[in-house]
């Protein structure tokens, strides 16, 4: 492009698609440049930004509808969920801190700054299959992604989740590991949902105890946890959990103290005991575990924790809702003029 041209709507379209496809600003200009339309890393990036500013106002429109209805383009009416199935999670991007560019030497300054980005699948349980090998695919889910606070994240999750047909559903399942956060959410937002903290999490925790109990000998560790986690995912549950009721009375039949690690992973559990009923919600089709919600987490820091990748907070929002636009079908309405 050169001085003083501007975009048309349908390259505006291109270039701000291959940011979000592209693992940077520069790596994006490089493919434009490709396909013959020579546009530079920092115009691609004006672009991507000013469009997912429109990204997070049509966002919050949605959430003052009071239909919150499906993209109409479709052409197809949505029948009601048995299911669905609303998982979260969180991990850590790279911002500038207040401090980003000053002068080295004052080791208080804060240069980089790691804040929480939270996420959210949903998806109707029906879309949920497996591979000819067995591995597990969801044909269509739907995500949320922001740095704000709990309470306006569930709230963002609660209206995606009544877009995809959370009124109607006849289950609705939580899945999550135990942050805290995560829990106070389903008690705010989703107070119907059947919670299921993730196995894998549940396995860590269990294996917290083995080490705790057995720390100088792995085989014995491994006696003791393994049957548990047989238990824990095979109905069960009760047992695992007497079982840990019982490790005091255990301790000091061997004049042993009750290791931290014991007294805090029986808590953690007596906090979830609703939440490990692994083979009964199996039986009913719910995922046992966060396997979608990883794989997201996964995809985003690809794009956003990058070597190098030093975000400010409004440049991670802008883009963060155009990635989540184009996941969510709702790209083609950012170029729609209301």
């Amino acid at each position: 492009m050169g001085p003083h041209q501007k975009m048309t709507p349908e390259l505006e379209d291109r270039v701000c698609l291959t940011a979000t496809l592209a693992d940077s600003y520069e790596a994006a200009a490089c493919l434009c440049a490709k396909w013959g339309s020579a546009v530079d890393a920092s115009t691609i990036r004006q672009h991507a930004c000013a469009v997912g500013r429109r990204a997070v106002a049509q966002a919050g429109a949605r959430a003052k509808e009071p239909g919150l209805a499906v993209p109409a383009r479709s052409g197809v009416k949505a029948s009601a969920p048995a299911a669905l199935v609303v998982m979260m999670d969180g991990w850590l991007a790279r911002q500038r801190g207040e401090a980003w560019g000053a002068p080295t030497g004052n080791e208080a300054a804060e240069r980089v700054a790691w804040h929480e980005i939270k996420g959210a699948v949903i998806y109707r349980l029906e879309q949920a299959g497996q591979t000819a090998g067995g591995r597990g695919v969801i044909g269509q889910k739907y995500v949320v992604a922001g740095q704000e606070d709990p309470l306006e994240f569930g709230r963002q999750v609660q209206v995606e989740a009544r877009r995809r047909g959370l009124a109607e559903a006849r289950e609705v399942y939580l899945v999550a590991d135990g942050s805290v956060w995560i829990w106070n959410v389903r008690t705010d937002r989703f107070g119907q949902a059947q919670g299921v903290l993730d196995f894998y999490h549940s396995s860590q925790h269990l294996w917290a105890v083995a080490h705790a109990l057995h720390p100088e000998d792995d085989g014995a560790a491994r006696s003791w946890v393994e049957p548990l986690l047989h238990q824990l995912r095979h109905g069960q549950e009760a047992g695992v959990l007497q079982t840990l009721d019982d490790l005091p009375a255990w301790c000091a039949q061997r004049r042993r103290r009750v290791p931290a690690e014991v007294k805090r992973e029986r808590e953690y559990f007596a906090s979830h005991r609703d939440h490990v009923h692994y083979q009964a919600m199996a039986a009913k089709g719910c995922p046992v575990g966060s396997g979608a919600m990883e794989s997201f987490c996964a995809q985003l820091q690809g794009r956003f924790k990058r070597c190098g990748q030093f975000w400010s907070e409004r440049g991670l929002a802008d883009l963060l809702a155009l990635e989540v636009a184009r996941r969510n079908l709702d790209w083609d309405a950012l170029w729609i003029k209301n």
